[in-house]
Protein backbone atom coordinates (compact mmCIF):
# COMPACT_ATOMS: atom_id res chain seq x y z
CA UNK A 1 0.00 0.00 0.00
CA UNK A 2 1.29 3.46 -0.86
CA UNK A 3 1.75 5.91 2.04
CA UNK A 4 -0.98 8.48 2.41
CA UNK A 5 -0.10 12.06 1.49
CA UNK A 6 -0.34 14.83 4.04
CA UNK A 7 -2.82 17.66 3.72
CA UNK A 8 -0.65 19.32 1.09
CA UNK A 9 -0.52 16.22 -1.05
CA UNK A 10 3.08 15.48 -0.05
CA UNK A 11 4.49 12.44 1.74
CA UNK A 12 5.87 13.04 5.21
CA UNK A 13 9.56 12.93 6.05
CA UNK A 14 9.00 9.68 7.95
CA UNK A 15 7.27 8.10 4.94
CA UNK A 16 10.03 9.31 2.65
CA UNK A 17 12.59 7.77 4.96
CA UNK A 18 10.79 4.43 4.88
CA UNK A 19 10.61 4.46 1.11
CA UNK A 20 14.27 5.40 0.75
CA UNK A 21 15.52 2.73 3.13
CA UNK A 22 13.48 0.05 1.35
CA UNK A 23 14.76 1.23 -2.04
CA UNK A 24 18.34 1.22 -0.80
CA UNK A 25 18.07 -2.31 0.50
CA UNK A 26 16.55 -3.47 -2.79
CA UNK A 27 19.28 -1.84 -4.87
CA UNK A 28 22.00 -3.25 -2.66
CA UNK A 29 20.47 -6.70 -2.86
CA UNK A 30 20.08 -6.58 -6.63
CA UNK A 31 23.44 -5.01 -7.38
CA UNK A 32 25.53 -6.67 -4.73
CA UNK A 33 24.24 -10.18 -4.17
CA UNK A 34 27.50 -11.72 -5.30
CA UNK A 35 29.44 -9.51 -2.90
CA UNK A 36 27.10 -10.37 -0.01
CA UNK A 37 27.68 -14.08 -0.65
CA UNK A 38 31.38 -13.40 -1.00
CA UNK A 39 31.44 -11.64 2.36
CA UNK A 40 29.56 -14.39 4.13
CA UNK A 41 31.71 -17.06 2.52
CA UNK A 42 34.75 -15.05 3.53
CA UNK A 43 37.75 -13.86 1.63
CA UNK A 44 40.23 -16.63 0.90
CA UNK A 45 42.50 -17.15 3.87
CA UNK A 46 46.10 -16.24 3.09
CA UNK A 47 48.49 -19.02 2.14
CA UNK A 48 50.67 -20.27 4.93
CA UNK A 49 53.75 -18.84 3.23
CA UNK A 50 52.19 -15.41 2.72
CA UNK A 51 54.03 -12.62 4.49
CA UNK A 52 52.06 -10.94 7.27
CA UNK A 53 51.62 -7.16 7.20
CA UNK A 54 51.20 -4.61 9.97
CA UNK A 55 49.93 -1.05 9.97
CA UNK A 56 52.31 1.81 10.69
CA UNK A 57 51.97 4.26 13.56
CA UNK A 58 50.17 7.22 11.97
CA UNK A 59 50.15 9.44 15.05
CA UNK A 60 51.89 12.80 14.96
CA UNK A 61 54.69 13.40 17.45
CA UNK A 62 53.74 15.77 20.23
CA UNK A 63 49.97 15.43 19.77
CA UNK A 64 49.21 12.65 22.25
CA UNK A 65 46.26 13.24 24.57
CA UNK A 66 44.55 16.01 22.60
CA UNK A 67 40.77 16.21 22.67
CA UNK A 68 38.11 18.78 21.84
CA UNK A 69 34.33 18.66 22.09
CA UNK A 70 32.05 21.09 20.25
CA UNK A 71 28.32 21.60 20.63
CA UNK A 72 26.25 22.62 17.64
CA UNK A 73 24.09 21.28 14.82
CA UNK A 74 26.28 22.33 11.88
CA UNK A 75 28.69 19.42 11.30
CA UNK A 76 31.20 21.31 9.18
CA UNK A 77 31.29 24.15 11.70
CA UNK A 78 31.71 21.96 14.78
CA UNK A 79 34.41 19.89 13.07
CA UNK A 80 36.31 23.02 12.09
CA UNK A 81 36.06 24.48 15.59
CA UNK A 82 37.27 21.22 17.14
CA UNK A 83 40.32 21.12 14.87
CA UNK A 84 41.08 24.80 15.44
CA UNK A 85 41.03 24.22 19.19
CA UNK A 86 43.70 21.52 18.77
CA UNK A 87 46.00 23.83 16.83
CA UNK A 88 44.36 23.64 13.42
CA UNK A 89 44.38 21.01 10.71
CA UNK A 90 48.02 21.88 9.98
CA UNK A 91 48.96 20.33 13.30
CA UNK A 92 48.09 16.96 11.82
CA UNK A 93 48.30 17.28 8.03
CA UNK A 94 51.49 18.48 6.33
CA UNK A 95 52.11 19.55 2.75
CA UNK A 96 52.45 16.52 0.49
CA UNK A 97 50.75 14.09 2.90
CA UNK A 98 48.73 11.23 1.50
CA UNK A 99 45.69 11.07 3.77
CA UNK A 100 43.35 8.14 4.30
CA UNK A 101 39.93 8.56 5.88
CA UNK A 102 38.47 5.34 7.30
CA UNK A 103 34.73 5.91 7.41
CA UNK A 104 31.76 3.77 8.33
CA UNK A 105 30.00 3.20 5.00
CA UNK A 106 28.66 -0.16 6.07
CA UNK A 107 25.08 0.10 4.86
CA UNK A 108 23.24 1.13 1.70
CA UNK A 109 20.99 3.55 3.56
CA UNK A 110 20.53 7.34 3.36
CA UNK A 111 22.49 9.69 5.59
CA UNK A 112 19.37 10.70 7.53
CA UNK A 113 19.24 7.21 9.08
CA UNK A 114 22.58 7.93 10.82
CA UNK A 115 23.79 4.36 10.32
CA UNK A 116 26.95 5.52 8.53
CA UNK A 117 29.45 8.35 8.69
CA UNK A 118 27.77 11.54 7.56
CA UNK A 119 28.84 12.78 4.11
CA UNK A 120 29.11 16.37 5.36
CA UNK A 121 31.76 15.38 7.91
CA UNK A 122 33.69 13.27 5.43
CA UNK A 123 33.60 15.93 2.72
CA UNK A 124 34.69 18.66 5.12
CA UNK A 125 37.65 16.56 6.26
CA UNK A 126 38.61 16.05 2.60
CA UNK A 127 38.45 19.80 1.94
CA UNK A 128 40.39 20.74 5.07
CA UNK A 129 43.12 18.19 4.36
CA UNK A 130 43.57 19.38 0.79
CA UNK A 131 43.59 23.01 1.95
CA UNK A 132 46.39 22.10 4.37
CA UNK A 133 48.47 20.87 1.43
CA UNK A 134 47.70 17.17 1.36
CA UNK A 135 48.76 15.57 -1.90
CA UNK A 136 45.71 13.28 -1.90
CA UNK A 137 42.80 12.24 0.28
CA UNK A 138 41.33 8.76 -0.09
CA UNK A 139 38.26 7.34 1.64
CA UNK A 140 37.71 3.64 2.28
CA UNK A 141 35.71 1.00 4.11
CA UNK A 142 34.66 -2.62 3.61
CA UNK A 143 30.86 -2.32 3.87
CA UNK A 144 28.48 -5.08 4.89
CA UNK A 145 26.24 -4.28 1.92
CA UNK A 146 27.52 -4.01 -1.65
CA UNK A 147 30.37 -1.45 -1.48
CA UNK A 148 29.48 0.65 -4.53
CA UNK A 149 25.77 0.80 -3.61
CA UNK A 150 26.61 1.67 0.00
CA UNK A 151 28.98 4.52 -0.81
CA UNK A 152 26.53 5.97 -3.33
CA UNK A 153 23.31 5.64 -1.35
CA UNK A 154 24.68 6.95 1.94
CA UNK A 155 25.96 9.98 0.05
CA UNK A 156 29.63 9.60 0.92
CA UNK A 157 30.87 8.90 -2.62
CA UNK A 158 29.29 11.94 -4.32
CA UNK A 159 30.31 14.20 -1.42
CA UNK A 160 33.91 12.99 -1.54
CA UNK A 161 34.16 13.38 -5.31
CA UNK A 162 32.81 16.92 -5.11
CA UNK A 163 35.33 17.80 -2.38
CA UNK A 164 38.26 16.48 -4.43
CA UNK A 165 38.83 13.13 -2.74
CA UNK A 166 38.87 9.57 -4.03
CA UNK A 167 36.84 6.53 -2.98
CA UNK A 168 38.78 3.27 -2.64
CA UNK A 169 36.38 0.35 -2.86
CA UNK A 170 37.59 -2.99 -1.49
CA UNK A 171 39.00 -5.60 -3.87
CA UNK A 172 40.13 -9.09 -3.06
CA UNK A 173 43.73 -8.19 -3.93
CA UNK A 174 43.65 -5.34 -1.36
CA UNK A 175 43.48 -7.75 1.58
CA UNK A 176 46.59 -9.07 3.31
CA UNK A 177 46.97 -11.18 6.48
CA UNK A 178 47.88 -9.55 9.75
CA UNK A 179 48.30 -10.56 13.38
CA UNK A 180 47.96 -8.25 16.35
CA UNK A 181 50.96 -8.76 18.65
CA UNK A 182 49.66 -10.50 21.74
CA UNK A 183 46.22 -10.74 20.17
CA UNK A 184 43.85 -13.62 20.70
CA UNK A 185 41.44 -13.21 17.78
CA UNK A 186 43.12 -11.20 15.04
CA UNK A 187 45.68 -13.82 14.04
CA UNK A 188 46.64 -14.25 10.37
CA UNK A 189 43.42 -12.40 9.55
CA UNK A 190 42.85 -10.61 6.21
CA UNK A 191 42.60 -6.82 6.51
CA UNK A 192 42.01 -4.10 3.94
CA UNK A 193 45.70 -3.24 3.72
CA UNK A 194 46.28 -1.75 0.26
CA UNK A 195 44.75 1.71 1.02
CA UNK A 196 47.26 2.04 3.90
CA UNK A 197 50.31 1.02 1.90
CA UNK A 198 51.22 4.49 0.63
CA UNK A 199 49.53 6.55 3.30
CA UNK A 200 51.07 9.11 5.64
CA UNK A 201 48.10 10.01 7.84
CA UNK A 202 45.02 8.04 8.89
CA UNK A 203 41.84 9.57 10.30
CA UNK A 204 38.90 7.55 11.54
CA UNK A 205 35.42 9.06 11.12
CA UNK A 206 32.69 7.30 13.08
CA UNK A 207 29.02 7.80 13.84
CA UNK A 208 27.78 7.45 17.42
CA UNK A 209 25.40 4.48 17.56
CA UNK A 210 23.93 2.00 19.97
CA UNK A 211 24.94 -1.55 19.07
CA UNK A 212 22.90 -4.62 20.01
CA UNK A 213 25.96 -6.73 20.81
CA UNK A 214 28.80 -4.44 21.89
CA UNK A 215 26.59 -1.80 23.52
CA UNK A 216 27.88 0.99 21.30
CA UNK A 217 29.80 1.48 18.11
CA UNK A 218 32.16 4.45 18.02
CA UNK A 219 35.72 5.15 16.88
CA UNK A 220 37.33 1.85 17.92
CA UNK A 221 34.51 -0.29 16.53
CA UNK A 222 34.87 1.68 13.28
CA UNK A 223 38.11 -0.22 12.50
CA UNK A 224 35.98 -3.37 12.22
CA UNK A 225 35.36 -2.29 8.64
CA UNK A 226 38.99 -3.07 7.81
CA UNK A 227 38.44 -6.78 8.36
CA UNK A 228 37.83 -9.26 5.56
CA UNK A 229 36.93 -12.90 5.81
CA UNK A 230 34.06 -14.23 7.90
CA UNK A 231 34.42 -11.36 10.32
CA UNK A 232 31.03 -12.01 11.94
CA UNK A 233 32.86 -14.79 13.80
CA UNK A 234 34.62 -12.10 15.81
CA UNK A 235 31.29 -10.95 17.21
CA UNK A 236 31.36 -13.99 19.49
CA UNK A 237 33.97 -12.14 21.57
CA UNK A 238 33.10 -8.63 20.47
CA UNK A 239 34.81 -6.74 23.31
CA UNK A 240 38.08 -8.59 22.77
CA UNK A 241 37.95 -7.97 19.04
CA UNK A 242 37.35 -4.22 19.48
CA UNK A 243 40.25 -4.03 21.91
CA UNK A 244 42.51 -5.75 19.38
CA UNK A 245 41.37 -3.41 16.61
CA UNK A 246 42.39 -0.47 18.80
CA UNK A 247 45.77 -2.12 19.27
CA UNK A 248 46.07 -2.67 15.52
CA UNK A 249 45.39 0.89 14.35
CA UNK A 250 47.30 3.92 15.66
CA UNK A 251 45.53 6.80 13.90
CA UNK A 252 46.47 10.43 13.42
CA UNK A 253 43.05 11.48 14.66
CA UNK A 254 39.61 10.10 15.32
CA UNK A 255 36.37 11.97 14.77
CA UNK A 256 33.19 10.91 16.54
CA UNK A 257 30.10 12.53 15.05
CA UNK A 258 27.34 12.69 17.62
CA UNK A 259 25.33 15.42 15.97
CA UNK A 260 22.57 12.86 15.65
CA UNK A 261 23.02 9.76 17.78
CA UNK A 262 21.37 6.41 17.11
CA UNK A 263 20.11 5.51 20.56
CA UNK A 264 18.18 2.32 19.69
CA UNK A 265 18.11 -0.55 17.21
CA UNK A 266 21.74 -0.10 16.26
CA UNK A 267 23.80 -0.49 14.29
CA UNK A 268 21.36 -0.26 11.37
CA UNK A 269 18.37 1.62 12.75
CA UNK A 270 15.94 2.67 10.04
CA UNK A 271 13.44 4.80 11.94
CA UNK A 272 13.58 8.42 13.04
CA UNK A 273 12.40 7.17 16.43
CA UNK A 274 15.83 5.52 16.83
CA UNK A 275 17.59 8.89 16.70
CA UNK A 276 18.31 11.71 19.12
CA UNK A 277 19.78 15.15 18.43
CA UNK A 278 22.81 15.35 20.71
CA UNK A 279 24.54 18.08 18.65
CA UNK A 280 28.07 17.10 19.64
CA UNK A 281 31.32 16.60 17.71
CA UNK A 282 34.38 14.97 19.28
CA UNK A 283 37.89 15.10 17.84
CA UNK A 284 40.80 13.41 19.59
CA UNK A 285 44.17 11.80 19.15
CA UNK A 286 43.05 9.25 21.75
CA UNK A 287 40.46 6.82 20.43
CA UNK A 288 39.78 5.29 23.84
CA UNK A 289 39.08 8.68 25.41
CA UNK A 290 36.83 9.65 22.51
CA UNK A 291 34.74 6.53 23.03
CA UNK A 292 34.68 6.96 26.80
CA UNK A 293 33.13 10.39 26.35
CA UNK A 294 30.86 9.21 23.54
CA UNK A 295 29.42 6.58 25.87
CA UNK A 296 28.10 9.32 28.14
CA UNK A 297 25.98 10.66 25.29
CA UNK A 298 24.26 7.28 25.17
CA UNK A 299 23.82 7.46 28.95
CA UNK A 300 26.40 4.72 29.38
CA UNK A 301 29.68 4.59 31.28
CA UNK A 302 32.95 2.92 30.41
CA UNK A 303 32.02 0.07 32.74
CA UNK A 304 28.94 -0.60 30.58
CA UNK A 305 31.26 -1.10 27.58
CA UNK A 306 34.02 -3.54 28.63
CA UNK A 307 36.10 -2.97 25.50
CA UNK A 308 36.88 0.59 26.62
CA UNK A 309 38.65 -0.53 29.79
CA UNK A 310 40.25 -3.43 27.95
CA UNK A 311 41.67 -1.12 25.26
CA UNK A 312 42.97 1.25 27.93
CA UNK A 313 44.64 -1.62 29.78
CA UNK A 314 46.24 -2.68 26.48
CA UNK A 315 47.81 0.77 26.07
CA UNK A 316 45.60 2.05 23.24
CA UNK A 317 44.60 5.18 25.18
CA UNK A 318 42.96 6.30 28.38
CA UNK A 319 39.44 5.57 29.55
CA UNK A 320 39.58 8.64 31.82
CA UNK A 321 38.78 11.25 29.18
CA UNK A 322 38.59 14.00 31.79
CA UNK A 323 42.30 13.56 32.50
CA UNK A 324 42.96 14.97 29.01
CA UNK A 325 41.25 18.25 29.99
CA UNK A 326 39.23 18.30 26.76
CA UNK A 327 38.62 21.72 25.24
CA UNK A 328 34.89 22.51 25.23
CA UNK A 329 33.45 24.69 22.49
CA UNK A 330 30.02 26.14 21.87
CA UNK A 331 29.66 26.36 18.10
CA UNK A 332 25.88 26.83 18.06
Amino acid sequence: MNPSPNNNGEITRREFLGRTVKAGVSIAAAGGLSYWTYQRAGLPLPRQDASSVSLADYSVSGTAGLMSIANGSDRAKTLGRCLKALGGIETFIAKGDRVLLKVNAGFATPAMVSATSHPEVVAEMVRLSLAAGADSVSVTDNPINDPKSSFELNGIAPAVRKAGGKILLPRESYFKPTSVPGGKLIRNWPILYEPFRKTDKVIGIAQLKQHFRSGATMTMKNWYGLLGGTRNRLHQEIHVSIKELAMMVKPTLVILDATTAMIANGPTGGSLDDLKQTNTMIVSTDQVAADAFGATLLELSSTDLPYIGMAAAAGAGTDDYQSLNPIRIDAS
